[in-house]
């Protein structure tokens, strides 16, 4: 469909955290991304696409370095209710890095992790960057930014455990690990460079450690935190 002045102007004010608050809406690119949000339940509002409005007018709307053939306007969804009752979540101790909010999202998706929910301070869902890296687990994975210590001790008055990893932990690999899942599990997630603050700490209830190999004599100081986020799920998940 063609493209007027003003869409081109709302589809490049959507790079910004402000006008996508303000407007409610987020832009996807790429062919599988916009097939993932057409097939999913939020409202697509305009697709746009190379042969419709030409090359150049997908070079000025485009966040990408290299623009993609087709993208998407879509309405971000109506806030969510999201709560720790049964199930696997995570929490995000403020994540900064869009890149890693989205793999942490393709692997909440991959590992059917029920919801996330993310800081305040963690990086907007609805960056460009993020719903990119998503590769369409934005359109699956429920996310709720809410207060994480609050969170965790509510899945703990509902009998529920909180799992974050720590230098100081127990071996993730002989600790006592809640795999059944009929009561909320939580898995905390700590920030790139400064781990789980202490405030959300103090509501962890089993602190695990990521043994590196071999086990005296480590190499990297630590791991990236969506790999870290990857390798605990799947312990979790293991022999399900």
């Amino acid at each position: 469909m063609p493209i007027s002045n003003n869409q081109i102007k709302l589809v490049k004010s959507l790079q910004q955290k402000k006008f996508r608050d303000e407007y409610g809406l987020f832009a996807v690119e790429g062919e599988k991304m916009v097939a993932e949000a057409l097939r999913s339940g939020f409202a697509v509002e305009h697709v746009f696409r190379r042969e419709d409005v030409g090359d150049d007018v997908m070079a000025r709307i485009s966040a990408q370095s290299s623009p993609s053939p087709v993208l998407a306007v879509v309405r971000k969804p109506a806030s969510n209710d999201l709560r720790p009752r049964r199930g696997l979540y995570l929490a995000l101790d403020s994540i900064r890095d869009p890149g890693n909010l989205g793999t942490i999202m393709r692997i909440a998706d991959w590992f059917g992790v029920t919801g996330i929910f993310a800081s305040g301070d963690t990086v907007d869902l609805f960056n460009p960057k993020t719903v990119q890296a998503t590769m369409g687990a934005i359109f699956r994975v429920p996310v709720r930014y809410t207060d994480i210590p609050d969170v965790c001790r509510e899945a703990v008055g509902w009998g529920g455990r909180v799992y974050g990893t720590f230098l100081d932990g127990d071996n993730m690999y002989s600790a006592d690990i809640e795999r059944r899942m009929d009561l909320p599990v939580i898995i905390v997630i700590g920030n790139e460079s400064n781990g789980i603050s202490p405030e959300v700490a103090s509501a962890v209830t089993d602190r695990l450690f990521i043994p590196p190999y071999p086990a005296d004599d480590p190499g990297s100081e630590s791991l990236n935190a969506a790999v870290a986020t990857a390798i605990v799920v799947n312990e979790f998940r293991r022999g399900l």
